[in-house]
């Protein structure tokens, strides 16, 4: 799929959250180039004695959390799903374009809205579970 255009001014509604999952995986193969995996850093609060794997912990996918492997390619569309610096048109459901990688950032650029056309760098934040109560940890 090389007119990333197509998909910025789209949307797939779905029930639940495995069928976003698939339809994501789905539609990410259908760019062309090279996948870039960005991974998360899993750990538990108040675990000292280290009882919470990272294998276990990189398993889980609580709501409102991105997958533990986050699978990008040059051009594909991306939805922003924080507010990061909502004056400069960073906040939830910002709709970008992948123009590059880094190590800890995607080079991205904003494709809708009064932004439109600004490129900007999305950097690594730390992310919490919206729903405390699902984890004892």
């Amino acid at each position: 799929m090389a007119d990333s255009s197509y998909m910025t001014s789209r949307a797939i509604l779905s029930t639940t959250n495995d069928n976003v999952d698939k339809i994501n995986i789905r539609m990410i193969e259908r760019f062309h180039g090279d996948e870039v995996i960005y991974h998360s850093f899993d750990s538990a609060e108040d675990d000292p004695y280290g009882y919470y794997a990272p294998e276990f912990l990189n398993g889980l996918t609580p709501n409102g959390l991105p997958p533990h492997a986050l699978k990008l390619k040059l051009n594909c569309p991306v939805i922003l799903l924080r507010n990061i610096d909502p004056a400069n048109g960073l906040c939830n459901g910002t709709r970008l374009v992948v123009r590059g990688f880094e190590r800890n950032t995607i080079d991205a650029e904003i494709v809708i809205g009064q932004h439109a056309g600004r490129r900007v760098f999305l950097p690594r934040i730390p992310l919490c579970p919206s729903d405390n109560d699902m984890f004892p940890f």
